[in-house]
């Protein structure tokens, strides 16, 4: 009995990780983590842009809309809750910051009273390609 007990005490002492393996197993950790971070922030980025381009398209589409109904353009974006979006979203900052564009005076549908001819956002924020949120306009739509 004696020996069997101190067999056991020597394989009891054997069960814990060394220090190497558990700093090897950290280090692996954070590599993956240093790996995995920067493409979670890139696909959050992302997710954002695809958003903002479909929020630019249903407004830009919502006054051209109106505009073809209306036989006018709106005057601020406040006119096409009612019938054309259910909500003016969110810009890419998280808030109401759209610039709205005056029609142009030329092709405007009442040249007396010009309304909104394109929405961009109004972030200067650097996009993913490197240029500014409000400089994104290609989906201002031709009115007439």
């Amino acid at each position: 009995m004696g020996f069997q007990s101190k067999a056991r005490r020597c394989n009891a002492g054997n069960r814990g990780f060394t220090l190497i393996e558990l700093l090897v197993v950290i280090s692996m950790i954070a590599i993956l983590v240093s790996i995995a971070v920067p493409m979670y922030n890139q696909s959050i980025t992302r997710s954002r842009e695809a958003r903002l381009k479909q929020n630019l398209k249903t407004l830009n589409e919502a006054i051209d809309n109106y505009s073809l109904d209306k036989r006018k353009a709106p005057q601020s974006l406040d006119d096409l809750v009612p019938g054309y979006i259910k909500s003016i979203p969110d810009d890419i900052t998280g808030s109401n910051t759209w610039v709205t564009e005056p029609e142009d005076s030329q092709d405007a549908w009442d040249p007396n009273q010009l309304g909104i001819g394109c929405v961009r956002s109004g972030s200067d924020e650097p996009s993913s390609d490197g240029e500014p949120y409000s400089s994104w306009k290609q989906w201002c739509p031709v009115v007439k």
